[in-house]
């Protein structure tokens, strides 16, 4: 039996099988970006697909702690239209 790889949501500290969250990167450049791969080079942190996960993300500033970066407000909306679109 395989092994199903679970990881830490930043937001809501549960433990969940990586497929179920959505990882955000740091690149090596600075810019923070959603990594739908999975693979992408840079610091990363994994967020619950949840629209509840994203609002305690960013009350709490979990998302910035964990990838030590001040997110922009640009991004949080394209965060949250992502999350509305899947």
């Amino acid at each position: 039996m395989k092994k199903i790889p679970l990881r830490k949501c930043v937001a809501t500290q549960e433990q969940l099988p990586k497929k179920e969250l959505l990882r955000i990167v740091r690149t090596p450049e600075g810019t923070v970006v959603i990594d739908t791969s999975g693979r992408m080079n840079g610091r990363g942190a994994y967020l619950k697909k949840s629209q509840e996960a994203i609002d305690i993300a960013i009350k709490r500033k979990a998302l910035e702690r964990a990838l030590e970066v001040t997110l922009d407000p640009s991004f949080i909306e394209q965060l949250r239209s992502y999350m509305n679109e899947s």
